[in-house]
């Protein structure tokens, strides 16, 4: 059974930055990466997603312009490059991946998911 192995999480001061890994850990056919996050006592947010077959990107309008998302196709892996982060990018950080996703940051379709890496944004 795939799973997604996440790295670099961790604790960033305001404006500072962290780069995401997601690592598929066997050989599947994915042509959806999706990044997502969970602050405490909210409700799960897609904040970007990558369509692999043509590099296609999406972001949330909360991230847009600060974060980026790339992939290796050759290594199965999805990055997500956080700049100028803020207190409220606080939240664990979830990526997930999937096939012929129709709606790329709503995580219902997608049906692998990595076990969560803290970001902590501090004032």
């Amino acid at each position: 059974q795939v799973q997604l192995v996440e790295s670099g999480g961790g604790s960033v001061q305001a404006g500072g930055s962290l780069r995401l890994s997601c690592a598929a850990s066997a050989d599947t056919y994915i042509t959806n990466w999706g990044w997502f996050r969970q602050a405490p006592g909210k409700e799960r947010e897609g904040v970007a997603a990558i369509y692999t077959l043509d590099g296609s990107r999406y972001y949330s309008g909360s991230v847009k312009g600060r974060f980026t998302i790339s992939q290796d196709r050759a290594t199965k892996t999805v990055y997500l490059q956080m700049n100028s982060l803020k207190p409220e990018d606080t939240a664990m950080y979830y990526c997930a991946a999937g096939r012929y996703i129709a709606t790329v940051l709503d995580s219902v379709e997608y049906n692998i998911w990595g076990q969560g890496t803290p970001v902590t944004v501090s004032s």
